[in-house]
């Protein structure tokens, strides 16, 4: 987003909501909000001013503060979202504060969770698969991922996310982690079909490494295929 805001204002960035960790996950759990972390990332990238202002909004309060490390950012979009009563006008709002260039959507509206179901071995050196409830635990396992839904399934996306990647002359996905970042993006049957028809080029970044617990031994062809299915 840094990179491409420097030639266009035309952008808008689509963000999962499955986020369950640290900051965000404690606001989810306590305010009942959609978590606002990785939203929080994508606006300070298309902020104007990327100094001071955005310093600030990144900044995290250290436990001993009595805020548990929650980030400045984070508990402004959670405050806009009590006083607007809607999480899309929290982030709408965050963005005209930090003046970013475009637009950041959540791709959905609905509390979902990612869910995972992986294989690993067992004490005796057998396959076995277990089912995982949060994105936060997905990696933690250390398995290979065979696939990821979310829970509950076949939610609705935020309306102008579809008129977004319709009207897009060029859609990037990624860079990102595959199963936790950009996958739960593409779970939104919405999403996916709107992606699908549309006509325009489609570019995929691809990491500059593996993720431990996520793609580990994958090269640049196998995140694709993961993509397609």
């Amino acid at each position: 987003l840094r990179g491409i805001k420097k030639h266009t204002s035309n952008i808008t960035a689509i963000v999962t909501v499955a986020d369950d960790g640290g900051s965000s996950g404690e606001l989810r759990r306590n305010m009942g909000i959609l978590p606002p972390g990785d939203i929080r990332n994508c606006l300070t990238a298309l902020s104007d001013d990327e100094e001071l202002l955005s310093q600030v909004f990144q900044y995290r309060f250290g436990e001993g503060a009595g805020l548990n490390g929650h980030s400045l950012g984070n508990l402004l979009i959670s405050a806009l979202a009590e006083i607007t009563g809607s999480f899309e006008e929290a982030v709408a709002e965050s963005g005209r504060v930090l003046a970013v260039r475009g637009k950041v959507f959540p791709s959905t509206l609905h509390d979902v969770n990612l869910m995972a179901e992986i294989s690993i071995m067992d004490i005796n050196g057998q396959e076995k698969n277990v089912i995982v409830r949060g994105e936060s635990e997905i990696t933690k396992l250390g398995g290979r991922i065979k696939r990821v839904w979310l829970e509950p399934g076949n939610p609705l996306a935020f309306p102008p996310t579809i008129q977004a990647l319709l009207s897009a002359d060029m859609i990037i996905v990624g860079p990102g982690s595959l199963y936790t970042s950009l996958l739960p993006n593409l779970l939104v049957p919405d999403i996916a079909e709107a992606f699908r028809a549309s006509k325009e080029l489609k570019f995929f970044i691809s990491n500059v490494a593996t993720q431990q617990g996520e793609t580990d031994g994958f090269n640049c062809a196998d995140h694709v295929k993961k993509k397609k299915k």
